[in-house]
């Protein structure tokens, strides 16, 4: 079975807890409680958009670890909604490389990216899988490869993060789309204006981690080619 064949069967399933709200993806967890809703944009935002104490990596890279995180999670909404995340980042001239990038790591790879970003997709695929895993040798080779300390905080916080929007996604059997161009519309209001901008569009499309504060996107980095923004 392909990985878009195993899109389409997750897109077919139903919500198997009664009482959700009307919105796919991570939205129909958010929605239950208001409260809830505040405190999982509020992580979203800090995971992904707000600055991080001592940390260099960008809000490409940072999203890129959640794609990678969900994918290995089979979390077909989360997966999609953050690699269409990070491509909306890029130059549309850097399009293409990022998005045949974010592909690779939907299927687990980590090729075309540089040592310090595949030294934090191994530690968030790894905390992703078991955390007792991840040993002092993987992060020294990350801070060998370049990566701060602020670096692989992030990345060990992004996976678990991730790791719980994913289960509360398909735990729910959220709704998930079929297609990855469901989620394009809202990933270029979240490059633009952060995770705090509200969605217009489809339900669908705005139905992501959404939140957190207005943000400029940092230059996206990480690539051996380097796709980036203006």
């Amino acid at each position: 079975m392909t990985r878009q064949d195993e899109r389409i069967q997750r897109a077919q399933q139903t919500p198997i807890v009664g009482g959700l709200p009307e919105v796919p993806g991570i939205g129909a967890a958010m929605r239950l409680k208001p409260e809830l809703g505040l405190h999982l944009r509020g992580l979203a935002d800090q995971l992904l958009v707000a600055d991080f104490p001592g940390a260099t990596i960008s809000r490409y890279e940072r999203e890129v670890l959640a794609t990678a995180v969900s994918a290995g999670n089979n979390c077909f909404f989360c997966m999609d909604s953050h690699a269409a995340h990070a491509t909306a980042l890029v130059d549309d001239d850097a399009k293409a490389e990022a998005i045949a990038l974010t592909d690779l790591v939907k299927q687990g790879g980590s090729d075309g990216f540089d040592p310090k970003m595949q030294a934090l997709l191994r530690i968030s695929r790894t905390v992703r899988a078991d955390p007792l895993r991840l040993t002092a040798e993987d992060v020294a080779s990350a801070h060998e490869a370049g990566a701060t300390d602020g670096d692989v905080q992030l990345a060990v916080l992004i996976a678990a993060g991730f790791s719980m929007y994913n289960r509360m996604v398909d735990g729910l059997r959220a709704r998930t789309a079929g297609s990855t161009e469901a989620y394009a519309g809202r990933a270029a209001e979240i490059a633009e204006r952060g995770y705090s901008a509200p969605p217009s569009g489809s339900a669908l499309a705005g139905a992501t981690p959404s939140g957190a504060a207005p943000s400029s996107a940092p230059v996206p980095a990480g690539s051996t080619t380097g796709p980036g923004r203006s």
